[in-house]
């Protein structure tokens, strides 16, 4: 990478016309010669404490004692390093760049490379005067209106059309001076497949949005189709000397110095959704441009800020983005802060600007969530949480989850709602969350929730009692009568053979469905441990429910808090009553002995 002279530097900073360029941050009021004063751009202030000197090219504030010159400025304001610092004031301020002891080939790729930048920003000029003027663009200018965007945010990204003739482009460039090598190398042309030698406009009959690096300079172009049988849906600029697309945030020209100000960016998918939040007034907002999120792109925003805030679409692709990237976010170092923008189910940024307003997206932004929040509520509702099976695999995925979480009110809350959702008391999650491996478990029939059995236990407390029905066959079809097996029962498949072997506990193999191999298999099994036990008791068979029956009603008093409170109290004297006539039958048991 060549170095600029010390020369080049000098004749920048001389350049540069400091209340030019500070009044692009905050407006500043004279208050004598060579000096200013405004409201701070890098601490919230109600009285102006930020001095700048014009003519020493200096600022300084009284109040947060930042300071600095235009470089310094610029890198503090747009998250850069001194080299894009240096390259951004000397365009703004037109100023030729010289570089150190550049030689012959450095200077050729440098040479080239601002070819290709001229090209591109021409053509975006060109797509962007074709959306705009002409008659075949009139579909591309409803459907952007259509979706809520307004003339002055598409210009403002340089929004364009290209035609759907097959040359226009190549032809155009071809007059400027520019080679086919050119235009193949700055993707707006493509070689022939069929016609050696013959090139034509990759980009026809699409809505062009231009990509950018954070200088604004254009590096390709995402182009989105204009009729329903036309593929692909989204055609990018292929990868190459200036575009790579595992690089490239969408809107990062316009995002980065508002993100840099905030100390947060928010990440979208698509360019229309950062067309939407930019015009909403949220303008540190940028595009991943899909729902793949990069190590280039994280190390990119890395740079400008600590925290993210996903606002992806609500679908499961863009929620499998949202974990990924938390991954990735983690890792990093320091880790970057992840936050969640809730959006409503089958909804992305644009579409709840189009149906809602700018205000709706503007509030759901404010209410963005911890990442961890998000995850622990995704994790929940795709689990079978109606059986033990389904819950053990959820708890899996959360025990990591939550262990990691130190004490906090955050923590306090998402044990609550994991403890309602997963119906175990909040004590006995706790204990299972500190223990990597463990598996989860209700609280034990004698209340003291600290050595409750584990989660095999309690399926075999369920296997259990349905042996003892089959070895006590008019016992167990009277119990069987009498129990909810859905409340009573958290296995999905003992549920099943309970409502089978309903009146059939003489004969359960009997009548069984001849396209349900597990259940046969499973009351095969319960037929077997039948047949093997010796302790074939009444009382040992009303153990077997009570047991169950206490773990029910545990359950539910965990729900019922969850939903507010009411029915704990007749729960609690169901619960007391079942514990009674559960330490009745153990007496009895134990005198058996």
């Amino acid at each position: 990478m060549s170095r600029y002279t010390s020369d080049s530097r000098d004749r920048v900073f001389e350049a540069v016309d400091m209340i030019s360029l500070v009044s692009a941050r905050t407006e500043l009021r004279r208050a004598g010669a060579d000096s200013y004063f405004g409201l701070c751009p890098f601490h919230d202030e109600r009285s102006p404490s930020f001095h700048v000197r014009p003519q020493e090219r200096h600022y300084y504030c009284f109040g947060c004692q930042a300071a600095g010159d235009p470089f310094t400025f610029v890198m503090e304001t747009e998250g850069l390093d001194f080299k894009a610092a240096l390259e951004t004031l000397a365009d703004r301020f037109s100023v030729t760049l010289q570089s150190e002891d550049e030689d012959p080939a450095a200077a050729s790729r440098r040479a080239r490379r601002e070819r290709l930048y001229s090209l591109l920003g021409r053509a975006a000029s060109y797509y962007a005067r074709f959306l705009w003027d002409s008659s075949e663009a009139a579909p591309a200018r409803d459907y952007l209106q259509g979706r809520g965007l307004s003339d002055d945010i598409l210009r403002q990204f340089r929004v364009g059309y290209a035609p759907s003739a097959w040359d226009r482009m190549l032809r155009a460039s071809r007059s400027a001076g520019f080679s086919d090598e050119e235009l193949v190398a700055a993707g707006l042309v493509q070689r022939s497949k069929t016609r050696p030698g013959q090139v034509y406009d990759r980009f026809r009959e699409r809505i062009m949005f231009p990509s950018a690096d954070a200088r604004g300079r254009v590096l390709g172009f995402g182009a989105r189709a204009m009729r329903e049988n036309q593929r692909p849906k989204y055609l990018n600029t292929s990868d190459g000397e200036l575009y790579h697309k595992r690089s490239q945030l969408f809107g990062i020209d316009h995002a980065r110095a508002p993100a840099a100000k905030a100390g947060r960016m928010i990440l979208v998918e698509g360019y229309t959704d950062v067309l939407a939040l930019h015009q909403a007034g949220l303008r540190n907002a940028v595009g991943i441009m899909g729902t793949s999120f990069t190590d280039e792109q994280l190390r990119e925003l890395s740079r400008v800020v600590a925290v993210l805030e996903l606002c992806l679409d609500a679908d499961q692709a863009g929620q499998a983005a949202m974990v990924r990237a938390a991954k990735m976010a983690s890792e990093r170092k320091p880790p970057l802060e992840l936050r969640v923008v809730p959006l409503p189910q089958e909804t992305d940024p644009a579409d709840l600007v189009e149906y809602e307003g700018a205000d709706a997206l503007r509030e759901r932004v404010e209410r963005s969530q911890p990442f961890v929040v998000f995850h622990v509520a995704r994790i929940l509702d795709r689990g079978d949480l109606r059986s033990a099976e389904g819950k053990d695999a959820a708890f899996s995925e959360l025990q990591p989850v939550l262990a990691e979480l130190s004490p906090s009110a955050l923590r306090d809350e998402l044990m609550r709602k994991v403890s309602g959702r997963l119906e175990l008391p909040e004590a006995r999650l706790a204990t299972l969350v500190a223990n990597a491996g463990a598996v989860l478990a209700p609280s034990t029939a004698s209340g003291n929730g600290g050595s409750a059995p584990p989660l095999a236990q309690e399926l075999k407390a369920e296997r259990a009692l349905l042996a003892l029905c089959i070895a006590m066959p008019d016992t167990g079809d009277e119990v069987l009568a009498n129990i909810n097996a859905d409340e009573l029962l958290t296995s999905e498949l003992y549920r099943r053979a309970a409502k089978h072997l309903g009146g059939r506990c003489r004969a359960p193999m009997s009548e069984l469905p001849p396209d349900d191999d597990e259940l046969a298999r499973t009351i095969a099994d319960l037929v077997a441990r039948a047949g093997q036990r010796e302790d074939i008791t009444v009382d040992r068979l009303h153990h077997a429910r009570l047991l169950l029956e206490l773990a029910r009603l545990d359950r539910a008093i965990v729900r019922a808090r969850v939903q507010g409170g009411e029915g704990v109290s007749e729960l609690a004297r169901e619960r007391q009553d079942a514990l009674e006539a559960y330490h009745g039958v153990v007496a009895r048991l134990e005198r058996a002995i």
